[in-house]
């Protein structure tokens, strides 16, 4: 009989982070999960999201190729609340 064994994430120090950022985000992609730690104590989790999802957004579309920050933000916040 097998277990079903969880792999724990590998703890990393923050100036670590820093020096390899781009490693770590691979790694990620890839599956791993990480810990980062800053003085020896945990300052966040690094980890794959479940979901996949994609957003698609054609500016083009728009009259004039282009849309004003404001009216932008307030078409988000509109589909935002279609979707709860």
């Amino acid at each position: 009989m097998s277990k079903d064994v969880t792999k724990q994430p590998t703890i990393i120090a923050l100036k670590d982070f820093r020096l390899n950022t781009q490693s770590y985000i691979n790694a990620v992609t890839k599956g791993e999960s990480f810990v980062v730690v800053k003085r020896s104590r945990p300052a966040f989790r690094m980890e794959p999201i479940e979901e996949q999802w994609e957003t698609v957004v054609d500016f083009s579309a728009l009259p004039g190729g282009g849309i004003k920050l404001i009216d932008f933000i307030a078409r988000l916040e509109k589909l935002n609340g279609q979707n709860r």
